[in-house]
């Protein structure tokens, strides 16, 4: 076995990469995703800062002006684990003819819902990675944000994603490090402290660090680059992106075309 075998991270043993708990667990509160300054507060929060480092890597990877109104226009992209389409809005406001998929009936009610009265035509789904990786669709790009965390075999959903990417297309994936910062903040911080999301949301040891996440992206045949951080300015209630990976990031890969 060589040095890099025995590094390597292990893949889990979970058969699929859907958790029936943690599905029920955010269905359970569907109402609430565009309540602003309810349980998805955070995620609203945190929004334009993620939403900006998609956006820069997305027109940087395909060549397009991101100052422009509508720099996504004719990619297609798939929102995968979309919840109350937080993410597939915007990116449908780009120009992307945007698909957004959740195991949870309730999310995707709620996400068709709301699209609806915005004016907005969102293609969702209630399906999971499995079943539209099934689809034989490929997609210009794909977003896994903030469910690498709650999946049961995150390495199995990375390779799922990188078969619903298109040749030349990326695939962008943003989580939680596995770190004593994370643990400290985004685990008993937020939950126990400030109470910013409810007790039980994160599971510490399903917490993806950039180097597993890179290994995984390449195992399943994808060029990632390096990750960019998120970090929170408690004064001015915002994110903003940051080159500290040590609690959220993201990270993008690529497939050859």
């Amino acid at each position: 076995m060589s040095a890099a075998e025995r590094s390597a991270p292990k893949k889990p043993e979970a058969s699929g990469s859907v958790d029936a708990a943690e599905v029920e667990k955010f269905e359970r509160d569907a109402e609430a995703w565009w309540d602003t300054g309810g349980l998805h507060r955070p995620l609203h929060v945190m929004n334009p800062a993620r939403i900006a480092v998609i956006k820069r890597a997305i027109a940087k990877h395909f060549e397009r002006e991101a100052n422009t109104l509508r720099p996504f226009e004719g990619l297609a992209l798939l929102d995968l684990g979309c919840g109350g389409g937080l993410v597939a809005e915007p990116m449908a406001r780009l120009g992307a003819n945007v698909v957004g998929a959740d195991p949870g009936a309730a999310n995707i009610r709620v996400a068709a819902s709301h699209a609806s009265r915005m004016g907005l035509a969102i293609d969702y789904r209630c399906a999971t990675p499995e079943e539209m990786a099934e689809t034989a669709q490929q997609f210009d790009v794909v977003l896994a944000l903030e469910i690498l965390e709650h999946t049961a075999d995150p390495f199995g959903l990375v390779d799922l994603c990188a078969r619903l990417v298109a040749p030349g297309g990326l695939l962008v994936i943003s989580t939680l490090n596995r770190t004593l910062r994370a643990l400290a903040l985004a685990k008993i911080t937020a939950e126990y402290l400030l109470r910013w999301v409810p007790r039980g949301t994160h599971e510490y040891r399903k917490f993806v660090t950039p180097r597993e996440l890179r290994y995984a992206f390449e195992a399943a045949g994808l060029s990632p680059a390096p990750p960019m951080g998120l970090r929170y300015r408690p004064l001015k209630d915002e994110w903003t992106p940051s080159l500290d990976t040590s609690v959220n990031y993201l990270m993008w890969a690529s497939k050859a075309r």
